[in-house]
């Protein structure tokens, strides 16, 4: 009865591994997927970008800050086949108390043909997920040096007639001395639970991670490196698919895949791995690339890798606005779009 549901939501999984890279391991794993196109440019990871973006309270809270009062932040993405997701954010600062922000994540999946066992059409169904998402920020240290906060998530399934919610909390430190080039980060992510399982007693885990990134400029050049781990909580991030055999699985593209070449623990630590570069000419535009290690190495064609892992990007202020758009390979049949707009709002507030 529902095939193409089942199909659709197996290649999104399976695209989500390249990401995830535990894909299938837990339910709403849409949280995972990257919204800004700014993060998606730099591969998908980024939870120490000190900016002045509030697309990255979404990665860690605790890069939400009081320089983002009253900025919106609005993301699209066209991901792969007809699977579309997109988020919007607000945030508002309080003195002597803290940041606020609020934000709603949405994946839609489609319009699915009902059929039964004999293919006979039936009609119509949809499937969605969603997040209602509650931040907060504050300083700890009188030269702001270290902000912590954390994310409060709502969460919302609806597979045709199969509904579930969840509970999750996001919980972020940064560390960041004003004026310097250096930031570092950790996060640990969907800490909660379901409220209501799909079937009655089955009840599934939600996708716990912990991540860790650090972002440094370089003090006389216009770039800025980024690496960044996840899942951290599990060590073992070897797939093998089972399309292939093993040999073409551990030596596709050795040319890329060089953690492969370093034996299994080096190819095991890089799979966690994400590299990200910006080259910013000025405040008012940016270029963006990222490296996706694990991405590459389990969905890349041994014999036509492509540029799969790799993710490219460009942002432009233009007025008062600063859009962006990223570009990420997941497969040579996948490819994501994703358009971000931000803004502050104080701009558009005549002063008199």
């Amino acid at each position: 009865m529902y095939r193409r549901l089942i199909i659709a939501l197996g290649l999104f999984s399976f695209s989500i591994t390249g990401f995830t890279q535990i894909g299938g391991d837990n339910t709403f794993e849409f949280l995972e997927m990257p919204n800004s196109a700014r993060v998606a440019a730099l591969g998908g990871i980024n939870i120490s970008l000190y900016d002045n973006d509030l697309n990255m309270a979404y990665y860690n809270p605790a890069l939400l800050r009081k320089e983002m009062h009253h900025n919106i932040a609005i993301n699209y993405t066209n991901y792969i086949s007809d699977i579309n997701y997109g988020y919007a954010s607000y945030a508002y600062h309080f003195d002597d108390i803290g940041t606020f922000g609020a934000g709603i994540h949405y994946l839609n999946y489609g319009e699915f043909i009902r059929a039964n066992t004999e293919g006979e059409i039936l009609g119509n169904f949809y499937a969605q997920e969603y997040s209602f998402n509650l931040y907060y920020s504050r300083s700890f240290l009188s030269d702001s040096s270290l902000r912590v906060g954390g994310s409060l998530k709502t969460i919302y399934s609806a597979l045709d007639h199969y509904y579930s919610s969840a509970l999750a909390l996001d919980l972020g430190v940064n560390y960041h001395v004003p004026g310097s080039n250096f930031s570092a980060s950790a996060v640990i992510n969907n800490l909660g639970f379901q409220l209501k399982p799909y079937t009655e007693g089955n009840q599934e885990p939600l996708p716990l991670d912990l991540e860790l990134g650090a972002t440094y400029k370089l003090p006389h050049a216009p770039f800025r490196i980024s690496v960044g781990a996840n899942n951290l909580l599990k060590w073992n991030m070897r797939y093998d698919s089972p399309l292939t055999s093993q040999q073409l699985v551990t030596e596709a593209d050795t040319s890329m895949n060089f953690g492969q070449k370093m034996g299994n623990a080096g190819d095991e630590l890089l799979r966690h791995m994400v590299l990200g570069v910006e080259i910013m000419p000025s405040d008012n535009f940016f270029i963006a690339f990222g490296y996706n290690y694990q991405r590459r190495t389990e969905l890349a064609l041994s014999n036509r890798p492509g540029v799969v892992g790799f993710s490219v990007g460009a942002g432009i202020k233009i007025s008062k606005f600063m859009i962006s758009y990223g570009v990420a390979r997941y497969h040579m049949a996948g490819i994501s779009h994703h358009i971000s707009l931000t803004s502050d709002l104080n701009a558009f507030i005549r002063k008199g």
